[in-house]
């Protein structure tokens, strides 16, 4: 029995969702910056904080987005 990385997405590869809230966060300890993330309700019902990748956004509330599992290793609680 293992414990799964990505359990908020059940088992999908992807997952669809919509933006509840976008926001910036600072990482932890050694690195320093304003890091995108938003807060997305996952079509599985689950309320998940996903990292925005690349230079730029046009993330809103109420956008749809398609997350994808891993992790973001200087975010906490950013899987």
């Amino acid at each position: 029995i293992s414990k799964v990385k990505t359990a908020a997405l059940k088992g999908s590869p992807q997952r669809r969702g919509v933006c509840t809230r976008v926001y910036t966060t600072t990482p932890k300890k050694p690195n320093s910056a304003l890091r995108k993330v938003a807060r997305v309700k996952l079509t599985s019902q689950v309320e998940v904080t996903a990292y925005i990748p690349g230079e730029g956004h046009n993330l809103q509330e109420h956008s749809m987005v398609l997350v994808r599992g891993g992790r973001v290793r200087d975010l906490p609680g950013v899987r």
